[in-house]
């Protein structure tokens, strides 16, 4: 009658590690509030952001975004100065001077 006790106890302790490894992580995020300043896990946030199916085609469109070529770009992006750009910085000397008003 002594045995009974003993074994129930070896087996409730050996079956405890794995119920408890048996239970699934909780899938939201945590948000940590210290001082009265909130703090999200932005690694939780990154992590169920990168699980999107639609993530592969937007990076693709990113991609096919980024490869047009230079003779295709606004002047503006590939570092050239636009007339508008040039008439604000001369200002009310745009024609009549070399010295611009604004610098």
């Amino acid at each position: 009658m002594k045995l009974f006790p003993t074994l129930a106890s070896l087996l409730l302790c050996a079956a405890l590690p794995l119920a408890a490894q048996a239970e699934e992580p909780a899938t939201g995020c945590v948000d940590v509030s210290v001082g009265g300043y909130k703090a999200p896990d932005y690694g939780c946030l990154s992590q169920q952001m990168g699980s999107n199916p639609d993530a592969a085609k937007a990076a693709q469109h990113n991609q096919q975004a980024q490869t047009v070529p230079v003779e295709k770009r606004p002047p503006n992006q590939v570092g050239l100065s636009t007339p508008a750009a040039t008439s604000v910085r001369m200002g009310n000397t745009f024609g009549t001077s070399v010295k611009p008003q604004r610098p």
